[in-house]
């Protein structure tokens, strides 16, 4: 099968392989004699970044829906000879293939850490393990020496809260990186450099927001349970969240990988008629097990590497995006010489 266009009004994408969309996408297959699949996502991709799609989506009783014939009727694009969309949709995917080849080098080297986790602390064969006994505890079966606690015995959490969106004082040039859920749920990285919204020093201080350092752990806490982020510089959330605060003993990436394990325990102690929630009392008294210092730092000292090459890499991904979106426009309006480039 030839490629094709997957668009739903809020995600664009390529595919080559057979596919059926959901009722609320639409498949595009363009004419390869007049147009290149990749030039034409360029196009919309564009349009997306510019916001002139936003004409063709409507509101209807609070839901967001998308005019996909009219949409198809009136997006118009030039089209400049076949050779020389090939040169661009070349120029375009050269920056999507080292995009895609960073994101698979975060899988790996967070799948290697979370393997890592789960073969000493949740099967228990860290090194040494076949010379160490087991003991009864309330968790069951666990090596000696190790402790079984509480979250609230083990490490300090914070919560959150919103300012008022009346007061403008309290957004307005605002500089504090302020997280809500869809922060993280829409970026599914480990670590967040910055936040879609700020406040002020005067909503921070007017609200139960509450400032924690940078590198934390941050918890949504409700609605949607579980997703998990280290913010980069010191911030505050909304009421969304649990964020957990790293010491000597619980160190920033054994918690990082602790909290990733037990989502499942998060989600199952959630409550609420309305949207589940995990209360910051609830949390708390979750059992908590704790191995020997040693252990923990040389599992810290392992995973530390991986981590902040993750890290690299995600900030490596996000400016080749920046780079491409701005050479997006550019490149289909005609004001770059595509031939100068590609040589």
């Amino acid at each position: 099968m030839g490629r094709s266009i997957l668009l739903d009004g809020h995600r664009l994408g390529q595919f080559q392989t057979a596919v059926i969309p959901a009722s609320f996408c639409k498949k595009i297959r363009p004419d390869s004699d007049k147009i290149h699949s990749r030039f034409l996502l360029a196009h919309l991709q564009l349009a997306w970044l510019d916001r002139r799609i936003v004409r063709w989506q409507v509101q209807s009783t609070g839901i967001s829906n998308f005019k996909f014939e009219a949409f198809l009727d009136d997006f118009l694009i030039d089209l400049p000879p076949l050779a020389i969309q090939l040169r661009i949709a070349g120029i375009l995917s050269a920056y999507d293939e080292l995009i895609e080849n960073s994101q698979r080098r975060i899988r790996i080297l967070e799948a290697m850490a979370r393997a890592l986790y789960r073969e000493w602390f949740v099967h228990f064969r860290f090194p040494g393990h076949d010379t160490v006994p087991r003991v009864p505890s309330p968790l069951g079966e666990i090596p000696q020496g190790w402790e079984v606690k509480t979250v609230g015995e083990s490490f300090v959490i914070s919560g959150g809260g919103t300012p008022s969106r009346k007061e403008e004082a309290f957004w307005k040039g605002g500089t504090i990186q302020w997280y809500s859920p869809s922060d993280l749920t829409g970026a599914g990285t480990m670590f967040m450099d910055d936040s879609s919204d700020h406040i002020t020093e005067r909503g921070l201080a007017q609200s139960s927001a509450r400032m924690f350092p940078a590198r934390s752990v941050m918890l949504t806490s409700r609605a949607t349970i579980g997703a998990i982020a280290i913010n980069t510089e010191p911030a505050c959330t909304n009421q969304g969240f649990i964020t957990c605060l790293p010491n000597e003993r619980v160190p920033l990436y054994f918690l990082f990988h602790w909290l990733t394990e037990n989502v499942p325990t998060f989600q199952r102690m959630a409550s609420g008629a309305t949207f589940k929630e995990i209360s910051r009392g609830v949390f708390k008294t979750i059992d908590f097990l704790q191995p020997p210092d040693t252990l923990v730092g040389q599992f810290e000292a392992a995973v530390t590497p991986m981590a902040e090459q993750a890290l690299a890499l995600q900030r490596q991904i996000q400016t080749l995006r920046r780079t491409r979106d701005l050479l997006l426009p550019r490149l289909l309006s005609g004001q770059i010489d595509v031939e100068t480039l590609a040589s």
